[in-house]
């Protein structure tokens, strides 16, 4: 059975819920990937049953389906270090309140638990989220991070995020890490570093973005099969290379989205160096069948234009495994 290809609604918060609903269930997608920012979703309504309710009856007005909901913009603050106004313009006022860091990080995570609860009232069973950290201003190591400050942001994760995932195993709810810059685990070794962290536990897995494995050059299929048990969401998204004229530089340079001098950018769904053919071979390979979600991320190109085609793009290449071997064939009998 095909897979469910989903529209992630983070990039279109702007816009109603509603509003979005229409898009999606025009252009084709079975359903939608929702946010927790915007008018789309509030995990703070998680115990109304009516509010619960009336997602879903607007999901089957345009025959959408939800199979993941996402917090990023709240999961950054659990473990962030600096808190700062950054975090200040993502988040709501609410949970910014007077901007005391510690209690960002308690807000956000309180916002967390109550989303495993409000995925559960809506019968999903996976989160998508950042977990933040306290540890990447150390990412380029100088002044010089010992072993024992690694070691203690390793520590700060698993001591704020135990917590969180006791109400997820409570609640039956999976949460998919996207494996990312500016987090605890942003490639493969941070990756298995952070599991270790929290003892493998089974509420916390993956959401496989490749378009932050290219850039970094990691390789995306190879971390499909190593991690393979903990691949709980996958994002489409893609991401291109600019680098070989010897000045644009794999770390941006501080320069925005879409301008020439960046090493690297975000850019729809099949328009950039993802190896996407491999990528959902693979997929069937280690029997991923959740639902394959379309991130639009491209600054030089309309999201009116790019979700569409991005939807065509995914559904033609993400064929389903072969029911038997082709060799099948060739077996007789007397």
């Amino acid at each position: 059975m095909p897979r469910p290809i989903t529209l992630f609604t983070g990039q279109w918060a702007d816009l109603p819920f509603e509003e979005v609903a229409r898009l999606a269930s025009e252009w084709g997608y079975d359903g939608l990937e929702i946010a927790c920012w915007g008018d789309h979703l509030d995990p703070w309504q998680a115990d109304d049953d009516a509010y619960v309710q009336g997602k879903l009856d607007l999901l089957e007005k345009y025959g959408l389906k939800v199979f993941a909901i996402s917090n990023h913009l709240k999961g950054q603050a659990v473990c962030d270090d600096p808190i700062d106004g950054r975090h200040q313009a993502i988040l709501s006022a609410k949970m910014w309140g007077d901007g005391d860091p510690e209690g960002v990080r308690q807000r956000a995570a309180e916002e967390m638990k109550l989303t495993a609860r409000l995925a559960q009232k809506l019968g999903v069973r996976t989160v998508i989220g950042f977990t933040g950290s306290s540890i990447w201003k150390y990412v380029a190591m100088f002044p010089p991070a010992s072993p024992e400050m690694i070691d203690a942001g390793y520590q700060d994760f698993a001591d704020r995020w135990n917590p969180i995932l006791d109400v997820f195993d409570e609640c039956g709810v999976r949460f998919a890490h996207e494996v990312h810059p500016s987090e605890i685990a942003y490639d493969y070794w941070t990756t298995v570093r952070t599991m270790e962290a929290i003892g493998h536990r089974e509420a916390f897995g993956l959401n496989w973005d490749p378009s932050h494995f290219v850039w970094q050059d990691l390789d995306p299929v190879g971390f499909l099969w190593d991690f393979q048990d903990r691949i709980y969401h996958v994002d489409c998204k893609d991401a291109k290379r600019l680098t070989g004229n010897g000045r644009n530089g794999r770390l941006g340079s501080h320069l925005a989205w879409a301008d020439p001098r960046r090493g690297w950018d975000f850019v729809s769904t099949g328009h950039g160096d993802v190896p996407w053919e491999q990528c959902f071979r693979m997929l069937n390979t280690i029997g991923y069948d959740g639902p394959i979600s379309v991130e639009w991320e491209d600054a030089g190109m309309d999201r009116l234009v790019g979700a569409p085609e991005a939807l065509e793009f995914v559904r033609r290449l993400a064929f389903d495994a072969p029911s038997a071997a082709f060799d099948a064939a060739f077996a007789t009998s007397d």
